[in-house]
C-alpha cells in the first residue's frame, strides 16, 4: 500500500531527525517527493509504502512527535 502525505514540522521539531527515526522504527519505504526546510518550519511531501497497519502506526507516531500530517490527493510532480 502507498500513501502520499504532507508533513509539516513546527519549529520545536524541525531540527530533529524524524524522517530517519521513522525509517528505523517502521518497516516502510519512503520517497521524498518535495521538501522545503528552514530553521523555523519544515514542509515535506512524503510517499510511504508498506503494510496498511504499519503505515497507520507510522502516521500515528509522526503525529505523536508533533508533526502535522495531511493526505495529499494531488501532487504537481505527477505527469
Amino acid at each position: 500500500m502507498k500513501k502520499r502525505l504532507q508533513l509539516i514540522f513546527p519549529s520545536q521539531v524541525v531540527q530533529k531527525p524524524i524522517t530517519w527515526e521513522l525509517s528505523k522504527k517502521f518497516d516502510v519505504v519512503f520517497n521524498v517527493r518535495r521538501a522545503k526546510i528552514t530553521e523555523t518550519i519544515g514542509e515535506i511531501v512524503l510517499e510511504l509504502e508498506g503494510d496498511a497497519c504499519v503505515l497507520e502506526a507510522a502516521v500515528s507516531w509522526l503525529k505523536g512527535q508533533g508533526v502535522q500530517v495531511e493526505p495529499v490527493s494531488h501532487d504537481s510532480l505527477e505527469s
